[in-house]
């Protein structure tokens, strides 16, 4: 898996108390086009894609690659974790050889407001750090996107800069590494 290292693809299913983070299967696959479809989940992310492109484009299992988790509440997909690895010639970095593990989510409208984004995304934080004890890892989200704001500090994720990209500011941060002391 050289997109995230050494780490085993795809983990054991994660359990929180409410969220089951997993591989992606057949069954989401409309949930995923009701994803990519929404106006408001595009929003901050390109735009809504048209639902008759999804419905043509998607594969029968969207989503199936190493750092893709997929949010599942009780049997349903909610939303979408990734863990990839951060493109050199993008702005924003903190290491000098760049490629750091980027964290992206998405979840559908109606699972917004619950908690289920900070949940998750912990999980599967958690999980990176005990795959890759002390490796950072970066969020890049638009400054208009407050939601995302909020949750990049709720994770603990610390402003590093802020910078013009794709028509919009963009701010950026960095999971702090463990230390032994922690």
């Amino acid at each position: 898996m050289p997109e995230l290292g050494s780490a085993t693809w795809p983990p054991a299913p994660i359990r929180t108390e409410r969220l089951v983070l997993r591989q992606s299967e057949s069954q989401d696959r409309a949930a995923f086009i009701e994803l990519f479809a929404s106006p408001e989940v595009g929003a901050y992310v390109g735009g809504a894609r048209p639902r008759v492109e999804l419905e043509h484009a998607a594969p029968e299992v969207p989503g199936r690659r190493p750092g893709f988790f997929v949010i599942d509440v009780d049997g349903a997909m909610i939303g979408m974790i990734t863990l990839d690895r951060r493109a050199a010639e993008r702005r924003g970095h903190v290491r000098p050889e760049a490629g750091e593990a980027e964290l992206g989510c998405m979840f559908l409208p109606e699972a917004w407001g619950h908690g289920y984004a900070a949940e998750a995304c912990t999980a599967a934080l958690d999980w990176f750090a005990a795959a890759h004890p002390g490796e950072p890892v970066v969020l890049c989200t638009q400054t208009a996107n407050d939601r995302a704001l909020r949750l990049a500090t709720k994770l603990g994720f610390t402003e590093v800069q802020r910078f013009e990209e794709y028509g919009a500011e963009q701010w950026f941060g960095v999971w702090p590494r463990p230390t032994a002391a922690s």
